[in-house]
């Protein structure tokens, strides 16, 4: 699994991939804090001012086909 975190990239395990993301989203209490698609995980600090900010923000990043982390939804 690949993370990418601005703009570096880090070959991790699904494992410790998992605890990077437990980390990210304690940072972002309402908003989008990683997307993951085939296997790669980008990192984010996307806050929204409201859920339904954060909803389309959601839906947008869904249309593309990514699955989406987020807090406050």
């Amino acid at each position: 699994m690949k993370l990418i975190i601005d703009n570096s990239i880090y070959d991790m395990s699904r494992q410790q991939a998992d605890k990077v993301l437990k980390v990210a989203s304690e940072q972002i209490p309402l908003g989008v804090y990683a997307i993951e698609k085939d296997g790669i995980v980008e990192l984010r600090n996307d806050k929204c001012k409201n859920k339904l900010q954060l909803k389309r923000l959601i839906q947008e990043f869904n249309v593309k086909g990514f699955n989406v982390y987020s807090n406050g939804g």
